[in-house]
């Protein structure tokens, strides 16, 4: 059955022979123009989607890198940052941003593998299959064309050799009328004629048989070879159409596939976005930067009309002010409280954060004492899979030495000592600031103290600038001083002074206070003492309790008050 792409391509297929191969051969060189065309097409469209595919790889890459630039740095002050549900909000958006980005390096993925790879193949089979029909069909009008020239030459040979007998005839019929002529010319002449006869139809019979075999070709050729050769072009390039067209369909398919999941992200961060919170936030701040202090009083009056001593209110901003000057009337040695109105140097401050406000102080020992606590934790689990290992050895010997890990062992019992009496230490400061300091033991006195005495001034930093510094204005550059230079009897010298400080008012002890560093002094619940300096800010009141007892205790253990011709009454709780 003729194709209907054969019926339109060779219409003239009746017309004489040679004009149907030159129409055969011009027919040929349209359809391979036609289909290498496709191919073309085919390519220029691989082409596009592996450009597409290299845009998604890029915008995915910079969309990573976009939310990795954004993202918090580790151990950084970000970090604490994101504790706000606005900035969560904003890292979980930088984490949806990382899945987006994931979703375009699957639509890459899926084009090049589907699309890109599959039709790279299907041109390359395409190509050779496209290669072999032509040939096919090439093969084909060669064949046809040499049966036209055989047909030809066996019809110009049959025409000759007709030519060539009517001549012996006629020669033949002249001899045989002339008189004049032998008889042997005669019979020459007319077996000559014979002969011709005999050649001619020899010719026309093998026309006949080139003629009947090259209608037999003719029709084989052009009923049944091209047919099936552009039959088998046709399918060829369908086939190419159908498939291009499954591509284009593929192409929108991978969209529509990540579609969802990339929804599922944008939803994510509407959800992050409806989860930020501005009254929590509020409160985080108000939680980070409470000082735990009471408002300044009211402000005295003064009275210039009499001769008095002037003096302000304890409370107020302006003394917090003034008390930064020289005041030579307590020794010289007080700088004044800075905080909480005026900022101190930068530095890094006393070991117990004595320089925080009361509640800023209280949050930094509590953090100190979990990270402490984290690191007793961690040396105790190395410890016990240690232990695991040298049971394991001591089993069997063969694994190894069990005792290679007794001097490791050996280490981190000891860090794990020094880590306790470092927890007890930040424990007691922290006691201290809640009001519930608990009676040491004297074991654990006696393992704080030689921990103490071995780490000197390390460990007694706090103990060793309240010593050479009461003022309470502590700074990194005094610490080291005081660690480096100041000797322990910097308090002896300040205590021999020959002409002792003045009282200036009186306090209740409210607790019981053990007064264990040098420089305290223990005072008994309900007892009453004499005030002779004032908490500077650094959370320590220097007391008296007779004319060879005195020193510092917590602001927070007593009740004070002042005397009023020396400044106006106070009162610490």
């Amino acid at each position: 059955m003729v194709s209907l792409f054969s019926q339109s391509v060779f219409h003239g297929a009746l017309s004489p022979p040679c004009l149907c191969c030159v129409k055969q051969k011009d027919q040929f060189d349209n359809l391979e123009k036609h289909t290498q065309w496709g191919i073309d097409v085919l390519e220029k469209y691989i082409k596009f989607v592996k450009e597409r595919t290299e845009i998604e790889l890029s915008y995915a890459k910079q969309l990573r890198n976009l939310s990795k630039k954004y993202q918090p740095k580790k151990n950084s002050k970000e970090e604490e940052e994101y504790r706000y549900t606005s900035t969560r909000a904003f890292l979980a958006t930088l984490n949806e941003m990382n899945d987006y980005a994931g979703q375009h390096e699957v639509i890459s993925e899926n084009m090049t593998s589907l699309i890109t790879g599959e039709l790279t193949r299907y041109v390359q089979e395409l190509k050779q299959e496209r290669k072999s029909h032509f040939h096919d069909g090439r093969k084909a009008q060669q064949h046809i064309e040499t049966c036209w020239k055989q047909l030809e030459a066996s019809k110009r040979r049959f025409e000759r050799d007709c030519k060539e007998a009517d001549r012996a005839q006629q020669y033949f019929e002249k001899m045989d009328a002339d008189i004049n002529v032998t008889k042997a010319d005669v019979e020459k002449a007319r077996q000559q004629a014979q002969l011709r006869h005999q050649m001619a139809e020899d010719s026309k019979a093998e026309y006949s048989s080139t003629l009947q075999k090259f209608n037999s070709e003719q029709h084989d050729h052009y009923y049944t070879h091209i047919p099936s050769i552009f039959q088998k072009i046709q399918e060829m390039e369908e086939r190419r159409i159908v498939r291009i067209g499954e591509s284009m369909r593929t192409f929108a398919e991978v969209d529509r596939q990540v579609i969802p999941i990339i929804g599922k992200c944008l939803d994510e961060i509407t959800k992050a976005a409806e989860s930020v919170d501005h009254k929590n936030d509020s409160q985080l701040v108000i939680e980070a930067f409470k000082s735990g202090f009471e408002p300044p009083g009211d402000i005295e009056f003064e009275d210039f009309t009499q001769p008095m001593k002037r003096t302000v209110s304890e409370s107020s901003l302006s003394n917090s002010r003034a008390e930064g000057k020289y005041e030579p009337k307590f020794g010289g040695k007080s700088k004044g409280k800075l905080w909480p109105f005026i900022k101190k140097n930068k530095g890094a401050g006393p070991e117990d954060f004595s320089n925080l406000p009361p509640e800023q102080r209280r949050k930094k020992l509590q953090q100190k004492v979990d990270e402490l606590n984290k690191d007793i934790q961690k040396e105790l689990d190395q410890r016990d899979a240690l232990t695991k290992m040298k049971d394991v050895y001591i089993k069997n010997p063969q694994m190894g030495d069990a005792a290679s890990v007794d001097h490791r062992l050996a280490e981190l019992g000891q860090n794990i000592e020094k880590l306790r009496i470092e927890v007890q230490k930040f424990e007691g400061w922290l006691a201290e600031v809640e009001g519930r300091l608990p009676a040491r033991s004297e074991q654990s006195r006696r393992q704080s103290g030689l921990y103490e005495a071995q780490h000197s001034p390390a460990v007694n930093s706090c103990a060793q600038d309240r010593e050479s510094s009461p003022d309470g204005s502590y700074t990194e550059e005094q610490s080291q001083e005081t660690e480096m230079k100041v000797p322990a009897t910097d308090f002896d010298d300040e205590f021999d002074d020959e002409e002792p400080l003045p009282t200036i008012g009186t306090c209740k002890a409210l607790y019981t206070f053990e007064g264990q560093n040098e420089g305290t002094i223990s005072v008994a619940e309900g007892e009453m003492l004499y005030v002779i300096e004032e908490d500077k800010g650094d959370g320590w009141t220097r007391i008296r309790r007779n004319e060879d007892e005195e020193g510092y205790v917590p602001t927070s253990y007593v009740e004070v008050y002042l005397d009023k011709n020396a400044k106006g009454a106070m009162t610490y709780i």
